[in-house]
């Protein structure tokens, strides 16, 4: 049988864990982070500063399952977590004193999702 669903390791690792994280604290929007993580690479979404900036206040956490782009700029501080960034991405939001995290880290500071918005 054809395996199904995401065949990189650390990937599958990271949804296992946002899952079980979900179960223990009861937490909807880790589930649905995984849920998108499984998807196929060409639907997963790409996200640019732009969006970021638009969608934003200063202060707010955000959550990326897919990858940040370094396209547009960024006018406020803002936490954003993703799966991957790109290097000028990463850049962009420590220049204007934002955090670019990964989503475990994420995860240990806020386990209950409180407060974290979605951007896809």
């Amino acid at each position: 049988m054809k395996r199904t669903g995401p065949t990189n390791v650390h990937l599958r690792r990271l949804i296992h864990l946002l899952r079980k994280k979900a179960r223990e604290n009861r937490a909807a929007i880790w589930r649905r982070v995984a849920e998108l993580l499984e998807r196929p690479t060409r639907i997963r979404p790409e996200v640019n500063l732009s969006k970021i900036n638009r969608y934003t206040r200063e202060g707010d956490t955000v959550v990326v399952p897919g990858k940040v782009l370094g396209a547009g700029r960024l006018d406020h501080r803002v936490v954003v977590a993703a799966y991957a960034f790109s290097a000028k991405a990463r850049e962009k939001i420590e220049a204007v004193g934002g955090e670019a995290l990964t989503i475990p880290q994420v995860m240990e500071r806020n386990p209950r999702g409180s407060g974290v918005k979605i951007i896809v």
